[in-house]
């Protein structure tokens, strides 16, 4: 039974979860309204998650800072973890170097997400100093249960990515989490080239002495293909971690990919499209996830909340996506925030290098785009005045050979999410 308004019970955190579980919203939001106010910090991050998502109440951002500052205040890490990921949106709160004093808050206390984070960001800087750095912050989070984290230190052990001289864990430690990850089914992740995995992206020049922010978000010059549709291409965008985050992430989630209906608006399976994908929930995000759509927002020329949900793809040998445009028919637009408009860009990172096929073509441009781990393709879907592009014309060519995986985003006219 709920408790009576204005007692909180001895767990309300785990009895509000229950209420979760149970299918009762309105009682856990309760529970933890009441426990927020009467100061239990993780009730007022619960209560913020809630407020953030809409998660059985209506959105109210603001509301959700206000509980998530009360938290930081005592000392709680994941209302710090949170703030880092609504800072990344650089709307209710500035993308600034707050979020790096956040991380390394985190780091210092090992919290899993924050190592892995940070791992993220060192592994962006070529020097040998900041390899050592980010292969530390992994093992760190391995050794706390993270498997994500452990899959990066996995294969930065198995590449050779770990310079000579550092203290590399014994064959048994390896091997036994290895172990662990193929007993819950977890795959090994596709291998990327030298190239991807020690070029230092253009731009970057953020050593390991500090957590620059500001570095981490630069992002290369864009190289004009096409004037008509309008297509451009960025060497680089992501480095070989950051693109096999993405994978490892997307992996347990995919499922046959499906196609908007332009007519009902409704996603339905075609022979169109044969890959697999993941969306990825706003709910399923984390500070790492959120800092690189960040740096793929700025890619964009656009805000981050402009963005619908991060997709992941994987294409096996023989899976396409035929010719299609990405800009939405009126009926799919009215189903799904017709206040943030159609879709004005698309941007898709290649997350690893693929065989043989697999190109970005452009038919009625006569360019084919060839996958390159961290390179990525940006086109625009609409003309100047706003009206759909029929020249955006694109399809992914048929994979011969190896896998293909890539992440899109596609960014809306106007605002998206909620931050």
């Amino acid at each position: 039974m709920p408790a009576a308004i204005g007692e909180v019970p001895a767990d309300p955190l785990g009895q509000g979860r229950a209420f979760l579980s149970a299918g009762d919203v309105r009682s856990a939001f309760a529970l933890w309204q009441a426990a927020a106010a009467s100061g239990d910090a993780a009730c007022q991050v619960e209560l913020a998650r809630a407020l953030l998502f809409g998660v059985g109440v209506d959105p109210d951002p603001h509301q959700a800072l206000h509980w998530l500052a009360r938290a930081e205040a005592q000392g709680n890490l994941d209302a710090a973890l949170l703030l880092v990921q609504v800072s990344a949106g650089n709307t209710l709160l500035p993308c600034d170097e707050v979020i790096a004093e956040r991380l390394l808050r985190g780091v210092q206390a090992r919290h899993p997400l924050a190592l892995r984070a940070v791992g993220v960001l060192f592994s962006r800087d070529g020097t040998d100093a900041a390899q050592r750095m980010a292969t530390r912050l992994f093992e760190a989070a391995a050794r706390r249960g993270d498997p994500i984290s452990t899959q990066l230190f996995l294969e930065r052990l198995s590449t050779g990515v770990i310079s000579t001289g550092d203290a590399v864990p014994g064959v048994g430690f390896a091997a036994g989490l290895a172990a662990q990850l193929a007993a819950s089914g977890v795959a090994a992740l596709p291998r990327t080239s030298p190239r991807s995995l020690t070029a230092t992206p253009a731009g970057v020049d953020a050593g390991p002495a500090r957590l620059d922010i500001e570095a981490f978000l630069s992002v290369p010059a864009p190289l004009c293909l096409s004037e008509r549709p309008v297509v451009q291409r960025l060497d680089g965008l992501l480095c070989a971690e950051e693109c096999r985050l993405l994978m490892a992430l997307a992996a347990p989630l995919l499922r046959g990919s499906q196609v908007v209906d332009p007519d009902s608006g409704e996603g339905r399976p075609l022979l169109l499209r044969t890959s697999h994908d993941a969306q990825f929930d706003v709910l399923l995000e984390d500070p790492a996830l959120r800092l690189v759509q960040a740096r793929m927002a700025r890619a964009a020329g656009l805000p981050l909340a402009h963005a619908e949900p991060l997709i992941v793809l994987r294409y096996e040998p023989g899976q396409e996506y035929r010719p299609h445009r990405d800009y939405l028919g009126p009926e799919a637009i009215a189903r799904d925030r017709p206040e943030a408009g159609n879709r004005l860009r698309s941007l898709c990172v290649y997350l690893n290098d693929v065989d043989a096929g697999g190109a970005t073509e452009f038919q009625r441009a006569g360019l084919r785009v060839e996958p390159r781990a961290g390179d990525a393709v940006l086109f625009d879907n609409l003309l100047p005045d706003g009206s759909p592009d029929t020249e955006s014309l694109h399809a992914g060519l048929p994979v011969e050979r190896g896998v293909k995986w890539l992440a899109t985003l596609w960014f809306r006219e106007r605002a998206y999410r909620y931050f």
